[in-house]
Formats: C-alpha cells, structure tokens, sequence
C-alpha cells in the first residue's frame, strides 16, 4: 500500500482546486477538510472525493467560487444559501456562525440552502468542541435509503454528528450516517475492488446487492436502495434509523425552504446533470452558560472512562467512545501518511494530466 504525506497531499488539493477556479482561501479550506477525514482514517471523505467536487465542478454543477446569501440573522438564528458554491466553506463559515452567536446567546443555529457535499460532518462538530462548545450539525444528500417497508431510496444517508469536549486527548466525537453504511463507503469499496457486505443494500425485490460497482450505478438508477440502521424490519430497529434520517431531512431542509427528497437527485427535468441543492444544519451550545466548563470536561470524560473499563466480551480486550479511534488514527496518519490505494493513484494522475502538472508521482498505479 502505498503511503503519502499529509502535507504532500493536502498541498495537491489546494493546487487542483485553484487550477479549477476556487479561490485560494477557499481551497485551503477545502484541503483542511478533506485532509481531516484521511487523518481520521475516513477514506471514504478525504482525498478519494476530490475527483468528485473535481468532475462536478467541470460538468458546472457546482460552483467554484462560494457566495453566500443571508436570507435572515435574527439573534442566535441564521439562515443562509450557499447558492451551489463549495460545502466545504460554506460549512466552515456557518459553524464559525454558530459558535459566534454561541458566544453570545449561549446558543447558536444555522441552517443552509442550496449548498454541496461539504466532507465529514465532524469536522464541523469538533470546530465547536475546540472553542469548548457542543457542537452538532446535519446535512441531508442525494436520495439513497428506503424508508422501512419500501424499496425506494428516497431519503440520502444523512448524518448525526455530536461533539463535546471532554478531558480526555480527545473530545467525544459522533458521526455517522443514518443508514448501515455511508455511500461513500461503497465508492470507497469500489476503489478497492471488493464487495459490498450482505445486509446493505437491497433491490427493488428486498435482494441484497453485493456487486459494488452495479449497486453505485443502480443507486444512481434508482433501482436499489440503502438499508436504513436496523436493515428492512422494524424487529431489528430498521424503523429508528428509518425516523433519524427523516429527521435530518427535515432539520435540512423545512428550517431554511430547502430542497428534500428527489429534489436532491442531482438531475434536472430531463435527467441531465443540476446543483444538487443540499441542505445543512449547524448549532453550537456554549457550555459555559450551563456549567463550568471545566467540571463538564471531567463529567464527559469520566462518562467515557467508565464505559471503556466496564467488563468486556470473552474474546475482547478493547472498548471504544466515539472519537478515540480516530485519535488513534490520526497518531499513526501523521507518522506514516495517507494510505493510497491504486484506483485512487488513477484518480490523481488523471487530474494531474489534464491540469497539466505533476505534484505527485503516479507511476507505481
């Protein structure tokens, strides 16, 4: 496997972006964003989605340079189109927002319309976690789980991400998308070349697709679906992750007159490429006007510790809280770089050769 710096990679990032038009602050941002999520050893959010925003940018789906509409400012409360500029900043400059109304209201909220996939949800939350604020946001996506009991995908894979700051090295730190697995997971499979695990995805018969590249082009079809968390039965709690992910649809898209649904889809009418018009939701809780933050710090880090050395499965040596992990991760990322698999060296040479610079030595894919 071959390995890259994060500095290398994140340097890369920058020049793609600038040479398709984003504009220099915006493509550290963006670069920040994505490097977090391979630090984390979330390779489905990091680097492996550049040559995404990349073709999107180049059909003309989504706008290089991010202006930003206020449609309200009231107090602790803002609303906001990010008119199908780059998620990235949007997403960096509503949670900053929040975190601002935060430091005065003791509550700050954002809600976004008219945005694009704007990376790993706890990058957002952790901005939040740093300031010692709680930090939540949502974001809704194009259509992908089947509500319980249907076969159509419908809502996207709409994440929940909390973050709190602790005493620990690392606040808790919860992200994860409301079906069993999040989408980019699959493209991440089909980097890979392997298959996508029995129980994630189904056809419209209630089949399990395994065959990871036909279940990406009939997700896109709409001729199969992503299971909800809890699989296709309300015995197993499909119907919980089923009602979390209508929830965020909601959070997404009701606040701010957004898009839901098959609006998402990406497509216009005639089923030609359209701006996704993605929604978001931001809110940081400022802590201090509850408690002394350093006495939460100690009541959430000792939550964590008591749950990491409570009794253990025969066989387990190890219980995890959200968020160490990716401590973990992280430690060893800086230390021995991003992890680049062959299809996504491909990626990187295709865009290389066609911006017509080499920052990165392709040969060995």
């Amino acid at each position: 496997m071959l390995r890259l710096p994060i500095e290398l990679l994140q340097d890369f990032m920058v020049a793609v972006f600038t040479k398709i038009g984003v504009p220099i602050e915006d493509a550290r941002i963006c670069s920040e964003v994505l490097i977090a999520s391979d630090l984390k050893g979330i390779e489905s959010h990091g680097i492996g989605r550049l040559k995404m925003y990349y073709d999107r940018i180049k059909l003309g789906i989504q706008e290089p340079q991010t202006k930003i509409d206020v449609i309200r400012d009231r107090a602790a409360v803002a609303v906001w189109d990010g008119n199908h500029g780059m998620g990235h900043v949007v997403g960096t400059k509503a949670m900053q927002t929040a975190i601002q109304k935060a430091s005065q209201f003791g509550l700050g909220a954002v809600a976004v319309r008219n945005s694009t996939h704007y990376g790993i949800c706890g990058y957002y939350a952790e901005m939040a976690a740093k300031q010692g604020m709680l930090g939540l946001t949502f974001t809704n996506a194009r259509p992908s789980i089947c509500p319980t009991h249907g076969s159509s995908p419908l809502l996207g894979t709409n994440p929940i991400c909390f973050g709190a700051p602790t005493d620990l090295d690392y606040p808790f730190l919860y992200d994860a998308a409301t079906s069993i697995s999040q989408r980019g997971k699959i493209e991440q499979l089909d980097r890979e070349e392997k298959a996508t695990p029995e129980g994630w995805a189904i056809d419209k018969d209630g089949n399990y697709c395994t065959d990871t590249k036909q279940l990406l082009k009939d997700l896109v079809s709409q001729t199969a679906a992503m299971l909800p968390i809890g699989g296709m039965d309300e015995l197993s709690g499909s119907h919980k992750g089923y009602g979390l992910a209508t929830m965020v649809e909601i959070l997404c898209a009701a606040l701010q007159d957004g898009s839901f649904t098959n609006d998402l889809l990406g497509q216009d009418a005639n089923g030609k490429p359209a701006p996704y018009k993605l929604g978001h939701f931001f809110m940081a809780i400022n802590i201090d006007f509850f408690i002394e933050l350093d006495r939460f710090k100690a009541i959430a880090g000792q939550i964590c510790r008591d749950l990491q050395n409570s009794a253990k499965l025969p066989g387990q040596d190890r219980i995890w809280v959200a968020g160490e992990k990716e401590y973990d991760k992280e430690l060893d990322i800086r230390t021995n770089g991003v992890p680049i698999v062959p299809n996504l060296l491909k990626n990187i040479r295709e865009m290389q050769q066609e911006l017509g610079f080499e920052m990165i030595d392709t040969s060995e894919g």
